[in-house]
């Protein structure tokens, strides 16, 4: 058997229902399915309720964070993670639209990906542009989870002293320096 080398961090979220399955059973649906593909779960958070971002722009999504190891490379683990939305009818309609499944490669091992400039130029986007523009390449690590409690939150769960390979801080660090309204909006499923 080949050995697993690369640790990924992979974000989940949805705010749909599909049919009569709630948003966590198609959470949970989700890493079943990843669970039987090429990659080992090493780890998964509690379930989370966090407000809809923007405020008022549809029902609250339900978030998770899991570890994993794998062999696969980062552009193929996130062509998986592209064809499990799909399969649990995600649909890119809308940047930031509502979904029924969001699995978002966060981190892998410390992987740059492509460069620093690229990810401090994401990074520091004004949110009237994150809105529009969407990177056309893979962003690794995401350059926006250290502003995201619904990322941080689950992720602290599972790997609080992971180190971000650009910012230093680990994952109890970031989440520490999340205003404290952001952090009360957040409560276990």
């Amino acid at each position: 058997m080949t050995e697993i080398r690369s640790e990924a961090f992979i974000a989940m979220g949805g705010n749909l229902p599909i049919g009569e399955q709630s948003v966590v059973h198609t959470l949970i649906g989700a890493v079943e399915q990843l669970s039987e593909s090429d990659i080992r779960l090493s780890a998964v958070s509690r379930f989370y309720r966090t407000p809809c971002f923007p405020a008022g722009s549809g029902p609250d999504y339900v978030n998770a964070a899991i570890a994993i190891r794998t062999n696969l490379s980062p552009r193929a683990l996130l062509d998986l993670l592209h064809q499990v939305e799909a399969d649990f009818a995600r649909r890119r309609l809308q940047r930031w639209g509502m979904r029924t499944l969001d699995l978002d490669l966060i981190a892998y091992d410390d992987l740059i990906c492509p460069d620093v400039a690229t990810f401090e130029r994401w990074k520091d986007l004004p949110l009237d542009q994150q809105m529009q523009e969407a990177p056309g390449q893979m962003l690794i690590p995401h350059p926006r989870l250290q502003d995201r409690g619904f990322v941080l939150v689950p992720l602290r769960d599972i790997a609080p002293d992971w180190r971000h390979p650009i910012l230093g801080q680990t994952v109890r660090e970031l989440c520490a320096a999340l205003p404290m309204s952001d952090l009360s909006e957040i409560s276990p499923v």
